[in-house]
């Protein structure tokens, strides 16, 4: 998962103060932090340093990512006026340091390299409520109240996420994953009619690449089924939806990523061994497993834990075949 690297002390020591959005602009200094975890962890994958607001923020929508708070939108959208101020997003021109990052790392890594965006959805509640927030009425009242505005907006920010995966993909990324963090906001039948078009929009395009997508969402268990028909190979599984139930909810065929509670981590390795070998139960050697965290790293998490883990899952979760899952 995005942000392995902020509870490492080396992440700390070279991450400096400030806003991430100031860090992503350093391409010498992506590079090493989108490293840091790979080195020390040896994960079979690298996911770039980066954030789902950076193509809204190099268009200068107004967008800064305030420590300890998230993302902040100096004036956030409230109407049909705020489209001008999305216009399409121009990589070359307006995010050349990410381009720069992701050519570095492709140098360097052994592994593949994971672009990501954020999806619509999720980067339009930011838009739209401002700051983080835990209802999401603003979203949901213009979502609600002005559906041709609404669809509108997401249509925008999809063209914002393909331009942005495509540009990152062209410098060699190898995967691409859709960050919807916050859709599980939404019940099934608002999720179908609001959101899927969109993110299918996006997932679509990124597929006439030839790589592989993850599709990941956060408290989606009552969405696996809706998100898995957007197109990805991948649907991400947070730790609330049991593996095997999540299985259940997604097309034979797709694969699975996720899903220990990353708050087992900071508990200690025995909390630890214990959710993943549940994972790894509940998995059962079904082929098209990538075993993750359920959500990003916690600050407080000890190093040594994650690197126990990353050595455990190597050692116990292979296939019939040796492969692993």
């Amino acid at each position: 998962m995005r942000q392995a690297g902020r509870s490492l002390p080396e992440y700390r020591a070279i991450r400096g103060s400030g806003s991430i959005l100031e860090a992503i602009a350093i391409p010498d200094l992506s590079i090493e932090i989108t490293l840091q975890p790979v080195r020390r962890y040896g994960t079979d994958a690298a996911i770039l340093y980066s954030d789902i607001m950076t193509p809204v923020h190099a268009v200068g929508f107004g967008v800064d990512i305030a420590p300890g708070v998230g993302p902040v939108v100096d004036q956030p959208f409230r109407a049909a006026s705020d489209l001008e101020r999305l216009r399409p997003l121009e990589p070359d021109e307006d995010t050349p340091y990410v381009l720069e990052t992701v050519r570095g790392l492709v140098r360097e890594l052994t592994v593949p390299l994971i672009a990501f965006a954020g999806a619509p959805f999720t980067v339009a509640s930011y838009l739209i409520e401002g700051r983080p927030s835990r209802t999401y009425e603003r979203t949901k009242a213009l979502m609600l109240g002005d559906e041709a505005l609404w669809h509108a907006l997401l249509d925008r920010l999809a063209d914002s996420a393909i331009a942005s995966l495509r540009s990152q993909i062209d410098c060699g990324a190898a995967a691409a994953q859709l960050f919807d963090s916050w859709a599980g906001a939404l019940c099934p039948a608002d999720y179908e009619r609001y959101v899927l078009p969109h993110s299918s929009k996006v997932l679509a395009a990124i597929g006439a690449t030839g790589v592989p997508r993850i599709h990941f969402g956060v408290n989606t268990g009552e969405l696996l089924g809706l998100m898995a028909r957007a197109g990805a190979e991948v649907v991400g599984v947070d730790w609330r939806t049991p593996l095997d139930v999540a299985r259940a909810r997604v097309p034979s065929g797709t694969a699975l990523q996720g899903n220990l509670d990353p708050a087992r981590v900071v508990a200690g390795w025995e909390a630890t061994e214990a959710g993943a070998r549940d994972v790894l139960a509940r998995n059962d050697a079904a082929p098209g497993h990538v075993f993750n965290l359920g959500h990003g790293v916690l600050p407080d998490t000890d190093p040594s834990i994650l690197e126990r883990l990353v050595e455990f899952v190597h050692r116990n979760g292979q296939l019939d075949d040796g492969s692993r899952s």
